[in-house]
């Protein structure tokens, strides 16, 4: 091999290594910070209507937290609970989720205030109907009510399930097991997709797919 075929297959190395380098560095799960709120597609058999419905693979949508040292995923699950991050990443298809955080940072003192709202919601039965209520949580709903009544930060507009397509057979199914002919068009509704295309919100980290 010539000196400069050598020379330049030495430099390409040396530039890949940099930005893998780089990746590891920004891309990393150290870099997460206290109330950041995470997403991942749900493996859940109401995962593939959401998604048809809402035209987005994020389907699941919580808030992260340290707990003795490990991060954990407070999530309205059932019930309303918190999960280890080692664990709720494979709920998700292919261990894959993306974490965002406000534009804005909020002081830790109010993000410890979140995460006391948060807990005191622990043990809430999941809303499988997608109410408007505090009796029964659904994830993206636990999420934005926090955010709006602990920070007065108000992540999406909340939308009317009539904003959405259910138009596709596996919603039409999933919406008569849940409504039978009485599908609440007019119930207000925060989906995870909202809260994913938030502009309040910037990404910080995205697990590939493993």
């Amino acid at each position: 091999m010539s000196k400069s075929r050598l020379l330049f297959f030495q430099g390409l190395l040396f530039a890949t290594a940099s930005l893998l380098f780089m990746v590891t560095s920004c891309n990393s799960s150290s870099s997460f910070q206290n109330g950041d709120i995470i997403f991942q597609e749900s493996l859940s058999s109401q995962s593939k209507a959401l998604r048809l419905a809402t035209g987005s693979p994020y389907t699941h949508v919580g808030m992260l937290f340290k707990w003795k040292g490990n991060w954990v995923v407070y999530e309205a699950a059932q019930p309303v609970r918190m999960t280890e991050l080692t664990r709720w990443q494979w709920h998700g298809k292919n261990g894959h989720y993306v974490v965002k955080r406000l534009k804005k940072p909020v002081s830790q003192i109010k993000m410890e205030k979140l995460r006391k709202a948060a807990r005191a919601w622990f043990g809430t039965p999941y809303d499988l109907k997608f109410q408007w209520s505090d009796r029964r949580m659904y994830c993206s709903e636990y999420v934005w009510k926090l955010y709006k009544r602990v920070l007065g930060i108000e992540l999406a507009t909340p939308a009317k399930f009539k904003d959405f397509d259910f138009s596709k057979p596996a919603v039409q199914k999933k919406l008569k097991e849940r409504y039978g002919t009485e599908f609440p068009a007019d119930e207000t509704v925060v989906a995870p997709v909202q809260l994913f295309n938030s502009r309040l919100l910037k990404t910080v980290f995205v697990k590939r797919h493993l």
